[in-house]
């Protein structure tokens, strides 16, 4: 179905008989808008994924809704794809308004359950920047103030927790549920097989690569487990992507196949710097260009300086991993070498 030239448009767009496709504006320059998904359904709409929690989202989605016949108490369920704020925080918000009904990934549990303001937005990851050899990044991640905004941002557990080979049986439809870790560890997609539709989260975007293992508790090796979710998803029949950031696409495998290349591409170059004397995932982050802009890491901002040493951190891993690379800790800081 059609769909405006900007995906940011405000409304309710359809994207398949009974789905239409909500954009809710985020607090976050880069990333705009995010992507929820109602789902009609005899019991009450089923929605994919939330917004972040905050009135003009919450407005947006009051009147869109409105526009389909419904009100926000009319909602049955959230479906979230992962436990980040853009994602799950407006269904937690909303259940307390409601008693929506609200489930998340289980893999979601830890990250979920260790989160605490008192510790930062970031802790785990200023650790891993330290081993890193990003000191001075990681110092500035740990003092980072916690905004009063941040802190009643709510974060308490799902009603129900989804998993991996489950199917929701809906009116209209069946949602199979797939986990495909890596964003991050719990991250979970839905797929309507008989609709061809594929609700993809942050798992795959139209036109961005997702971070990386950026939540409270990473698991050791998210890039290889992203990139064998990626493979999970391109072994199923191709569908309609459905993605949480950007316009809907009309094939998924298309997307996927350039989300490998682009990993293969990247997986190369850092090997290259390594080879090149840059031994830890910091010196080859700064010798790498980043964004479009082709930028170097010391002209970025400070959380953007963070998720690229992290993802690099995660490719040289994968390289360790491939017998292309040696690694060696000393001191609380990894380095690298080609392996002879």
């Amino acid at each position: 179905m059609e769909q405006p030239e900007d995906w940011t448009e405000p409304g309710a767009h359809p994207v398949a008989p009974g789905v239409h496709r909500i954009p809710l504006a985020l607090p976050i320059p880069s990333l705009h808008a995010v992507n929820v998904y109602v789902i009609e359904d005899a019991g009450g709409p089923v929605v994919v994924d939330s917004g972040w929690s905050m009135p003009d989202s919450r407005r947006a989605l009051a009147d869109a809704l409105r526009t389909l016949g419904h009100r926000l108490d009319d909602v049955a369920q959230f479906l979230v794809t992962h436990a980040h704020w853009d994602h799950y925080s407006q269904a937690l918000e909303l259940r307390e308004s409601f008693g929506t009904r609200v489930r998340i990934g289980r893999g979601e549990r830890p990250s979920i359950e260790a989160f605490s303001v008192a510790a930062g937005l970031h802790p785990r990851q200023a650790e891993l920047l330290r081993r890193c050899g990003a000191p001075d990044i990681a110092d500035r991640i740990a003092g980072a103030g916690v905004s009063a905004e941040d802190r009643r941002m709510p974060h308490t557990m799902p009603d129900a927790w989804l998993d991996d080979g489950e199917r929701i049986d809906l009116d209209r439809r069946g949602l199979d549920v797939f986990e495909t870790p890596g964003h991050t560890r719990g991250h979970i997609v839905l797929r309507d097989a008989a609709a061809g539709l594929l609700f993809s989260g942050d798992h795959v975007l139209p036109h961005i690569s997702p971070s990386i293992g950026l939540e409270t508790e990473p698991e050791p090796k998210p890039l290889r487990s992203y990139l064998a979710s990626l493979r999970l998803v391109r072994d199923m029949p191709d569908t309609l992507l459905l993605p949480a950031h950007g316009g809907v696409t009309p094939s998924a495998h298309t997307r996927i196949d350039e989300l490998l290349r682009h990993h293969e591409e990247r997986l190369d170059a850092a090997a290259e710097q390594v080879r090149a004397g840059h031994a830890t995932a910091f010196e080859v982050a700064r010798a790498m260009p980043w964004t479009r802009r082709r930028r170097k890491l010391d002209e970025l901002d400070v959380f953007s300086q963070m998720l690229a040493v992290l993802e690099i951190d995660a490719h040289l891993d994968v390289l360790t991993d491939q017998g292309v690379l040696d690694a060696h800790e000393e001191a609380g800081v990894r380095s690298y070498a080609p392996r002879p």
